[in-house]
């Protein structure tokens, strides 16, 4: 075997290992990654989970972008260009649709903190409940309770 045969036959045997890493970086998408992440904008249900005729258009609609080999952020772009944003599952994360993630997370640390500050005052009043009440213990008043409680004992 001459050199040069050599070389082209160990290009050849190093293709697949070098193409690998270039497959695996670009996962190839399937509906099913893209079903529970879109909406029927007719009857407003999961995409996996609709059979009206405007799912089964959407449905084909995503079919032909993945043959095409767009990935899954190309082909929710082209259905929210196609239907508009009604179409996603999830709000964006950007503008007015981030409130939905933000007045949730907000709602629930404003819950919190007033539960912690309700916890605290709850134990203080109990703490000062059980406090001992502070009574004469000597002088003429200490003197004077002697005489009431010795005037009760049989």
């Amino acid at each position: 075997m001459t050199r040069a045969a050599a070389a082209i036959l160990a290009a050849l045997c190093l293709l697949p290992v070098a193409a690998s890493p270039a497959a695996a970086a670009a996962p190839k998408t399937s509906l099913p990654d893209i079903e529970d992440e879109v909406m029927c904008p007719i009857c407003g249900t999961l995409l996996e989970l609709s059979d009206s005729p405007q799912a089964e258009r959407e449905v084909a609609f995503i079919r032909r972008r993945i043959a095409a080999g767009q990935t899954k952020s190309q082909i929710k772009d082209a259905l929210v260009a196609e239907y508009g944003d009604q179409v996603l599952a999830l709000p964006r994360g950007s503008g007015f649709d981030l409130s939905a993630y933000l007045v949730p997370i907000a709602g629930f640390l404003i819950a919190a903190v007033a539960l912690a500050v309700a916890v605290l005052r709850w134990r203080r009043r109990g703490a000062a409940s059980r406090a001992p009440a502070a009574g004469p213990t000597e002088g003429p008043e200490a003197e004077r309770l002697e005489a009431d409680i010795a005037r009760y004992d049989l």
